[in-house]
């Protein structure tokens, strides 16, 4: 998955609607993010996870603090994340849920979590829930892996390296689709156990 851009809007520190051109930066898909403490490095981490998976990258925000507190009353708080995936782009858009002064009479009401993937074929799909299993599928992992991963600022890749053979092996199987070779190796392991009994069987008979 490579970032192309990011949009916020009334989102943690970002009062206003921001853009962050991934895609004019570089072409790599490294991006190192630097900056002065509280100038909103980890918002933009916490803007990438939320939209794709509806959860932070691990700050110590969480999801029901996400609308700005600098924003006008009637700015909508979303992301939108523009990424392509194998060759294909995807637009993730995402809001949290939150209150917002009403469009008619006094007061606020409440804007409900929501949350739109669309497709390269121009297709979508929306709903918070249904956004997050699609882009699972797609990605082939998880929020925890993603960040694992991804977001190495905030100090996941660590605990991937420290992780248990096992579970660093499953991660790495997911990202890069290895899965069919686990099978192949399975398959090869059970004819080797078969033809081994038969070899044992055949050698008590003589």
């Amino acid at each position: 998955m490579k970032p192309l851009s990011l949009m916020m809007s009334a989102f943690g520190p970002y009062a206003d609607r921001v853009v962050i051109p991934f895609e004019k930066i570089g072409t790599d898909g490294l991006f190192l993010i630097t900056g002065d403490t509280g100038a909103g490095k980890t918002t933009i981490f916490d803007a990438i996870s939320y939209a794709l998976y509806g959860e932070v990258s691990g700050s110590v925000r969480t999801v029901d603090t996400l609308r700005s507190d600098f924003a006008a009353p009637g700015t909508r708080t979303e992301v939108e994340l523009v990424f392509s995936h194998c060759g294909k782009v995807y637009t993730v858009t995402r809001n949290p849920k939150y209150q917002r002064p009403k469009k008619n009479g006094t007061g606020v009401t409440t804007e409900n979590a929501d949350a739109v993937l669309r497709f390269p074929d121009g297709s979508a799909v929306s709903g918070s829930g249904r956004v997050t299993q699609e882009v699972i599928g797609l990605l082939g992992i998880d929020h925890r892996q993603f960040k694992q991963i991804a977001m190495i600022a905030q100090g996941e890749f660590l605990r991937l390296l420290l992780a248990e053979n096992a579970e660093r092996a499953a991660i790495f199987r997911r990202v890069f689709g290895t899965g069919v070779y686990l099978g192949v190796q399975k398959k090869l392991k059970e004819q080797e156990l078969a033809l081994k009994s038969r070899y044992d069987d055949e050698g008590r008979a003589l």
